[in-house]
């Protein structure tokens, strides 16, 4: 049974992209952390992140490592959290968090129904930011 990641990746369920590439994509999640919490995906499902390949592995960093430089460019964090948690969905994913301490990677307090206002304003503001960049691969 495909996860709820491959649904979305594949359009049988919505999701708010900002990135899509050949082997990845990135979209807001639907709990956010902050304004701005961001999952990068591989598209091929795999459960856990020690099965990637190392050139996967590779290029989910870069990709999540240009994601997050929109995102410091948009909230201006002190940092852009990253985690593999992995837990939730048995598909890997990377968060990308505007952060200005560590409780703000604590998932207990996860908005867990985010006006949709404020999800389209941040994958907007996002995606805005990666075309200034430069980046082709704007969802």
């Amino acid at each position: 049974m495909p996860s709820i990641f491959t649904r979305i990746i594949a359009g049988e369920l919505p999701g708010r992209f900002v990135w899509r590439d050949e082997r990845a994509v990135a979209f807001l999640t639907i709990a956010p952390l902050k304004p701005g919490h961001t999952l990068v995906v591989p598209i091929e499902e795999v459960d856990h992140w020690l099965d990637l390949e190392p050139d996967l592995v590779a290029h989910l960093t870069d990709v999540a490592h240009k994601v997050g430089g929109a995102i410091q460019q948009v909230w201006q964090p002190e940092k852009v959290g990253l985690m593999i948690a992995g837990l939730e969905v048995p598909h890997v994913h990377l968060h990308l968090v505007p952060i200005w301490g560590l409780q703000d990677m604590n998932f207990a307090r996860a908005d867990a129904n985010p006006s949709d206002e404020m999800m389209d304003d941040a994958a907007e503001k996002i995606r805005a930011a990666l075309r200034a960049a430069g980046h082709a691969e704007v969802a």
